[in-house]
């Protein structure tokens, strides 16, 4: 019987590879970035074309390399930084395994210039599907240029399952930031299509986040230092009242590694009860340095999720940590929340007894009786202001036809679909919903009772609204009196600008989009004025987090987040005539049944069943 078992050929075992280390456009920057940290770049640069689909350039002023050190530097499992299996746990590297640029040249066209400072010249590298076109002599600056051209050409399935453009941009942004972050030293510049993004000098750690993140970051940052034999703890943690509803500005890094760590996550989570809702999520910047034995980077590909030897203690220590720099900097409540200190009594008063005022009242006033002082002017004014008040009952002896008001009608929210009622239908139908826990609303019909989930059926309510007006671009703007001024960070404002003409549509009003700072001239008759900048970052962070997928249109998306944030929430009150008004208008739906996030808005128990349980 013949041999099965083959050797795979190298081009082959490295687009395997590929797959491991190279997921997306936002792989390749953290692998050519970090590769430039370790060179001991002092400025790195970073272009990006079409979302890194077409192109994603990176160049550093590093060591740079020789002919053979660049030869040799696509071959799979060829590093500088490991010699031997022990040092594998003493790593101070970013990469170790050799296998990125192996595996970013199998699947795309890569392009290297690189020329070490004490060489004349430097040489330049163009491989295609992992096979060495050309070698050449050239004029190259000190350092290192890899330009990724036409990623996975050779494999197309993958390629189809890349997102748009903006979805690939953000999660390249994503990356960008958490290299960013930790290398404080290092002078970043990053362009899209020609345009820059960012433009970050060699700062410190705070203002380099906000550089990132926008001016306003910086008073919103409650410092966090602590040093123990296990752990060095440093950075950030945002106060209490600035935490969002999504995950966002949360950043671990341990030994300057971004890092996932679920668990670290809820320690500082912890810190925060109390201060927190439970559906709210703190930010932080949290810098862990521990000792590289004790830690293991080398259980992931792409190297984010780490194993610590003593998980425990480190939970502990970072927990108390937190929430010391939290009371430390009177950010955590030593009061009681729902104390009014204007109510308190003044120290001078609390001695002293309480006196009632008193009233006196002139029994013998009468206003219709003319004195000294009401004559002359007064005497005329009294005569001018009761002339012809008999016309104001002119008309009034003729004979009413009381029948014309007999059938008054009432016209609900739901007219535009021909639900009409008489004034008795409307008064049976008010008596006959009511409000459950302050989550459900109750109504009878033929066939039972009606339950209707009161969030989700105003989310639906809200989503067909909001998507007609995107499409038809009928939406109602409420004007402000005084135009609101809000701040964001350049990615925020990116998203903005992309999402304008939809939120136009709708009734937002901006009157500029422009150096950080957006001024608010109108918003929908939906949004409240004291909430608007509420709504508008819930708005985006929810469009970056993952809403976009590349699967619904962006009007589908907008008319998700902007229902989700506005919907009435369970606890709300409602009066009957809104209870009458969410059964109407979510029963005028296309889709009544379905929240836009595909969950039950309505069920109806049948008189049968109502039956059983008295059987």
């Amino acid at each position: 019987m013949a041999d099965i078992i083959k050797l795979l050929p190298d081009h082959v075992a490295n687009q395997i590879a590929a797959g491991e280390v190279v997921q997306r456009p936002a792989s390749v920057v953290k692998e050519l970035m970090e590769n430039a940290i370790d060179a001991g770049a002092s400025t790195i640069k970073l272009i990006i074309k079409d979302g890194g689909k077409t192109l994603i350039q990176v160049v550093d002023d590093g060591m740079g390399m020789s002919e053979t050190d660049a030869r040799l530097s696509f071959e799979r499992h060829a590093t500088s930084k490991i010699t031997s299996a022990q040092d594998l746990f003493n790593l101070h590297t970013k990469g170790f395994r050799g296998e990125a640029l192996a595996s970013i040249a199998a699947i795309a066209h890569v392009d290297m210039q690189t020329r070490k400072e004490d060489s004349e010249v430097g040489v330049q590298l163009k491989i295609e599907g992992s096979k060495i076109v050309s070698q050449e002599v050239v004029a190259t600056p000190k350092g290192t240029s890899i330009s990724v051209k036409n990623l996975f050409f050779n494999i197309p399935a993958r390629r189809n399952f890349l997102k748009s453009h903006q979805v690939e941009l953000r999660h390249i942004t994503d990356e960008f930031h958490r290299v960013a972050l930790v290398h404080p030293n290092i002078e970043f510049h990053f362009y899209n299509n020609g345009s820059e993004l960012f433009n970050l000098p060699k700062t410190k750690h705070r203002q380099r986040i906000a550089h990132i993140f926008g001016n306003r970051m910086e008073d919103r940052l409650v410092p966090v230092n602590e040093e123990t034999e296990v752990v060095k703890i440093s950075g950030f943690v945002c106060k209490p009242e600035f935490a969002k509803k999504s995950r966002g500005e949360q950043f671990f890094f341990a030994n300057d590694r971004f890092i996932k760590s679920p668990y670290l996550h809820h320690a500082v989570t912890a810190a925060f009860e109390g201060l927190i809702k439970s559906d709210m999520y703190p930010g932080y910047f949290l810098y862990l340095e521990v000792d590289p034995s004790s830690i293991d980077i080398n259980i992931h590909p792409t190297k984010t999720e780490v194993k610590f030897d003593d998980e425990n203690t480190l939970y502990a220590i970072l927990r108390s940590t937190v929430k010391h720099s939290l009371g430390q900097f009177n950010v955590a409540p030593v009061l009681d929340f729902d104390h009014d200190p204007n109510l308190d009594t003044p120290y001078a008063y609390k001695e002293k007894d309480v006196i009632l005022p008193k009233v006196t009242v002139d029994a013998s006033f009468n206003p219709f009786k003319e004195t000294s002082e009401s004559k002359g002017m007064g005497k005329s004014f009294q005569k001018t202001s009761v002339k012809g008040w008999e016309d104001m009952y002119e008309g009034l002896d003729k004979d009413i036809d009381v029948e014309e008001f007999s059938s008054v009608v009432i016209e609900s929210e739901s007219a535009v679909q021909g639900t009409l009622y008489t004034d008795e239908e409307v008064e049976e139908r008010l008596a006959a919903t009511f409000q459950l826990r302050r989550k459900y609303v109750m109504s009878t019909v033929r066939s039972g009772l009606l339950v209707i989930h009161q969030n989700r059926a105003h989310e639906r309510i809200l989503f067909e609204k909001f998507l007609g007006e995107i499409t038809v671009k009928e939406g109602v703007s409420q004007q402000l009196l005084f135009p609101l001024e809000l701040t964001f960070n350049k990615q925020e404002l990116a998203v903005l600008n992309e999402i304008k003409e939809s939120l136009t549509n709708i009734g937002f009003a901006f009157e500029s989009l422009k150096h950080e700072t957006v001024k608010v001239t109108g918003v929908p008759l939906v949004v409240p004025e004291s909430g608007i900048g509420t709504v508008l970052d819930h708005l985006i962070a929810d469009y970056m987090e993952g809403f976009n997928d590349g699967t619904l249109s962006q009007a589908e998306v907008l008319a998700k987040v902007l229902s989700k944030n506005l919907a009435i929430r369970t606890g709300e009150v409602l009066d009957q005539e809104s209870q009458l008004a969410l059964v109407n208008n979510l029963f005028a739906c296309k889709e009544p049944s379905l929240s836009p996030f595909q969950k039950i808005t309505y069920t109806i128990v049948s008189e049968g069943d109502i039956d059983k349980k008295f059987s």
